[in-house]
């Protein structure tokens, strides 16, 4: 029986986790690397670290912190921010990142997701998409931004997560900006077209507060995995205790041994 993957996620401003709601008022979360440490002892199933500012101060990511973090991770890593060419996958890559997360370039330049999964396989080409909802003639739509969630594209959701796939996505991260940091549950109307719409694993991302709100967005929409940081920066739960809940519940994961 497959798996569902319980997945902590590493916001990473100026060499250190932080964490915001609706992704401003930014707050120190720690180390990327002790995090990183703790989090593999604590039996994540992989671990994805976001530079959230990289592309909007137009640099690259810090490549040092990136293969720091890779040191003290034997779990599935995923990197993205500050990706603007084939090349810049190349060296996160280089840097022990086991799948590359592209936002903002897919948007600007598409033909960098077929070139990354064309070189390193579908499995490595992850797509991050953060949608807003917002009103147009009188229907509400999910636009997709970029930029940190800094600049509005005009993009459906869906129907960029289906463009992404086709040219070769193998997974896409899936971040409500509307529920991000509140605690309050996933957006799971969002969840759910998206995970619909396309046939690759789609991980659910934004507004998780408690094991409860897993259960719902793996049982609600076809969510493969859920995404989660504030419950597990703060300590308010455990990957364990998350793990422990979603199994009494009947949803099948991988529990640490």
């Amino acid at each position: 029986m497959l798996t569902h993957r319980i997945i902590p996620c590493l916001d990473v401003n100026a060499g250190r986790v932080v964490k915001g709601v609706h992704f401003v008022d930014l707050k120190d979360a720690g180390d990327p690397v002790e995090i990183a440490r703790q989090y593999d002892k604590a039996g994540a199933d992989e671990l994805v670290f976001l530079d959230i500012t990289a592309s909007h101060e137009n640099r690259d990511i810090m490549l040092e912190v990136v293969r720091s973090v890779a040191e003290q991770c034997f779990m599935p890593f995923t990197v993205g921010g500050g990706i603007r060419t084939i090349d810049d996958v190349t060296r996160l890559v280089q840097a022990g990142a086991e799948k590359v997360s592209i936002n903002t370039a897919a948007v600007v330049n598409p033909d960098i997701v077929q070139q990354t999964s064309r070189r390193f396989g579908r499995c490595a080409t992850v797509v991050n998409i953060d949608p807003k909802r917002v009103v147009r003639d009188g229907k509400t739509v999910f636009e997709v931004y970029t930029h940190g969630g800094r600049r509005a594209t005009g993009l459906n959701a869906v129907d960029w997560a289906k463009r992404v796939v086709q040219l070769g996505a193998g997974e896409i991260v899936l971040t409500s900006m509307d529920a991000d940091g509140t605690q309050n549950g996933y957006d799971l109307e969002m969840t759910a077209a998206v995970a619909e719409a396309v046939d690759v694993p789609v991980v659910a991302s934004g507004g998780c507060g408690c094991p409860e709100h897993i259960r719902q967005v793996l049982t609600q929409t076809k969510a493969d995995a859920a995404l989660a940081a504030s419950i597990f920066h703060y300590d308010q739960y455990t990957i364990e205790q998350a793990k422990q809940y979603l199994q009494e519940h009947g949803i099948p994961v991988r529990l640490a041994a």
